[in-house]
């Protein structure tokens, strides 16, 4: 994810408070798209099924190597009338939580569990977003009645970056964009996938199951928490993929 290693240092956290309806917590992304082989999630360790991968609440469609690569689209229950369109630019499929079979629930609490992954993977801590106008993403966002929660400064001068966290159901959406925005519309520079971070019980399992397929583990920005960034291309996956666990890193002896 983009330094979510800690390497770039932060400067200020907002928290906002607002008045704006609030669907996050009876909202939930039920399926994202990813124009991959099920083959190659399959040597990352993931539990494939007819195309298709569980993690969390969360279902991911595989549609094959020859298809457009990365993300291409989400499925967002719960927060607008059912139908196909775009959010900030990013093609969204929109669909009833009580209607959706994939859902089953409108309230946070979820369908059962789904099975740990044979590398670890027991959930899905955040997807991100990029965007060259933070507060426009963010308004699309607040549109659907999905507000964001704070935001993080990150870095200086002209690697600065702006941070914004959404949380829809159980699962942030961290959104990326520079610390000024472009001013340009979503039709001229749309908001776009950088990648998504899983979360596992134990990195040093999954490293030891990724073998060269992980790079080093490390401190995570979250305090009590580790990271390591997946080789994705190395299993011919095309998007970026974080490992993070609960266990805090040990200080050098």
């Amino acid at each position: 994810m983009p330094q979510h290693n800690g390497g770039l240092g932060s400067r200020m956290v907002r928290f906002v408070t607002t008045r704006t309806p609030d669907r996050s917590r009876t909202a939930r992304v039920v399926e994202i798209t990813v124009g991959d082989s099920p083959d190659s999630w399959a040597a990352a360790g993931f539990i494939v099924v007819d195309g298709k991968i569980r993690i969390g609440d969360t279902t991911f469609r595989l549609t094959g190597s020859d298809a457009t690569r990365g993300i291409t689209g989400w499925t967002i229950a719960g927060v607008v009338d059912p139908g196909t369109g775009t959010l900030d630019g990013i093609p969204t499929q929109f669909v009833d939580v009580a209607q959706d079979s994939r859902v089953q629930t409108s309230t946070l609490e979820a369908r059962p569990a789904a099975p740990p992954h044979p590398n670890g993977t027991v959930g899905l801590d955040h997807v991100v977003i990029t965007t060259p106008d933070l507060d426009r993403t963010i308004d699309a966002f607040r549109d659907l009645q999905l507000p964001h929660r704070r935001i993080r400064d990150v870095g200086n001068g002209a690697d600065a970056l702006r941070q914004a966290f959404i949380r829809i159901g159980t699962l942030i959406v961290e959104v990326v964009g520079p610390a000024v925005g472009s001013g340009e519309s979503a039709e001229v520079a749309p908001a776009g996938w950088f990648g998504i971070a899983i979360d596992v019980d134990d990195l040093d399992v999954t490293a030891a199951f990724l073998g060269d397929g992980i790079g080093r583990i490390k401190p995570a920005v979250q305090t009590g928490r580790r990271i390591g960034t997946v080789r994705h291309r190395s299993f011919d996956i095309s998007t970026a993929i974080a490992a993070m666990d609960h266990r805090a890193a040990q200080a050098p002896g």
